[in-house]
């Protein structure tokens, strides 16, 4: 059964479902009514950049979630950069099956090999949509730029933001010059600071739709480039000017992480407010590790890297009274978990005609369970690696050229290559790996053939 025609089909609500390698079925589905989801993203935002996470810079209301719920230690984004996780996120599946290994670009002169996100694909927003989710997205999409892939045509009611992967914080528009600033599928001129629309406009949907059950998903554009503070001149766009502002770019950062927590926090009082918390989980995370000025904590390497700090991220799950408070798990887990973790929480049965990558983590939110064994992989550009329990395998990653096995447990920074003492490790990795991205691009979701961006 194609994937457009599993949900022409329709699915059913039920109590329970399984997923591969959950070890729970349906476990957070209430009784009474279905529960709230909201999935808050950050963009570049490094495991050393909050202070939950024994960061340099100050999140009160990042660490706050972190003390109302579960903090995870070794949690990962499935690619490096922007567009790949976010496929791999509203699709439960390696993003290399969705289509979209790469960034989509808006360059004219960078090739367009990754167009967007296709119709055959299903999102999360489509299935609890059928289960009657209201579904919103605000902020950062960049699975797309043509109306075409437009996240109203993804199962979503509702989307305030941009298309790109990033745009002038004041100005609000590309690294081209465009204007990108869309209500739905139009654009509109709407004066603000980036972080604080989508704030704004998280905040409204919640008020909006606070009698039914709600799925929102929050893509924040902090703290990604260009580097920029409530105040500060455009430097994009008819009006832009050579620099944004003159304070050194630490504190200009530091800003932008406040106004993320800060918008964090409204999310969090307006549930609070509304007394849907205790209905509500709430899921934060990063899309890939940081770049300069940011901080990726212990870890070697930055964003676009498959070394750890490339794609070990800050994520925090808070439900008041279903999450016990003051949690840390170890448990490896990964960004495309996420989509079975919702559609169980939702109660969404798919049987076994739906198949994703990604693994129910209800039995680590709700309980001190544990999650079946499991080898974990990326692939960016040339770079490949594979996790298995304490183990990572890479392959031509920058400043290694060649295989490296790394053992995680004692040697976190990846700074000690001992492949040459584990040759039968390393070779049953090697052709784990080497299967592994044979498959997943072999069951791609094509691509269309045109090149032009327009």
């Amino acid at each position: 059964m194609r994937r457009r025609d599993f949900l022409k089909a329709g699915v059913a609500g039920a109590a329970s479902m399984a997923f591969p390698g959950s070890g729970l079925a349906g476990q957070a589905r209430r009784d009474d009514e279905k529960p709230n989801m909201v999935v808050i993203l950050a963009d570049d935002m490094g495991y050393g950049d909050t202070s939950c996470y024994n960061g340099w810079l100050d999140t009160p209301n990042l660490d706050a979630m972190a003390a109302e719920g579960v903090r995870f230690t070794d949690f990962h984004a499935s690619c490096p950069v922007c567009s790949p996780t976010r496929a791999g996120l509203v699709t439960g599946r390696y993003q290399q099956r969705a289509g979209i290994p790469g960034v989509v670009f808006a360059h004219p002169d960078r090739p367009v090999h990754y167009h967007g996100l296709q119709m055959q694909e299903i999102t999360f927003a489509e299935l609890v949509k059928r289960e009657g989710y209201a579904t919103g997205i605000f902020g950062k999409w960049h699975m797309g730029y043509l109306k075409k892939y437009n996240p109203l045509h993804h199962g979503f009611d509702e989307f305030v933001g941009y298309v790109s992967g990033n745009v002038d914080y004041i100005s609000h528009r590309d690294n081209q010059g465009t204007f990108d600033w869309w209500h739905g599928l139009e654009r509109v001129r709407e004066e603000g600071y980036v972080t604080q629309l989508i704030t704004e406009h998280s905040v409204d949907f919640i008020r909006r739709h606070r009698d039914e059950p709600f799925c929102l998903y929050i893509p924040h554009e902090a703290v990604h480039t260009p580097f920029q503070a409530p105040g500060d001149n455009p430097v994009r766009g008819p009006n832009k000017h050579k620099k944004a502002n003159e304070r050194p770019t630490e504190e200009t950062y530091r800003i932008m992480m406040t106004e993320m927590d800060k918008g964090i926090g409204r999310v969090m009082e307006t549930l609070q407010e509304l007394d849907l918390d205790r209905k509500t989980l709430v899921i934060f995370f990063s899309d890939n590790g940081a770049r300069r000025p940011g901080s990726n904590g212990p870890y070697r390497g930055w964003k676009a890297q498959l070394w750890e700090g490339g794609h070990r991220v800050p994520a925090i799950a808070r439900w008041p009274g279903r999450i016990e408070p003051g949690r840390v798990c170890d448990e490896i887990t990964i960004s495309i978990d996420i989509m079975p973790t919702m559609l169980s929480v939702a109660g969404v049965s798919l049987g076994n005609n739906l198949q994703m990558d990604g693994v129910d983590l209800s039995a680590l939110l709700f309980s001190d369970g544990t999650l079946e064994d499991r080898p974990l992989f990326w692939e960016f550009r040339d770079q490949q690696a594979m996790r298995e329990g304490r183990w990572k395998l890479v392959r031509d990653l920058p400043g290694k050229k060649g295989t490296g096995l790394y053992d995680l447990s004692n040697d976190p920074g990846e700074e000690n290559d001992v492949a040459g003492e584990h040759p039968e490790r390393v070779e049953h990795m090697e052709a784990a790996l080497t299967e592994w991205s044979r498959e997943v691009n072999a069951d791609a979701t094509p691509q269309p053939d045109e090149t032009s961006s327009s």
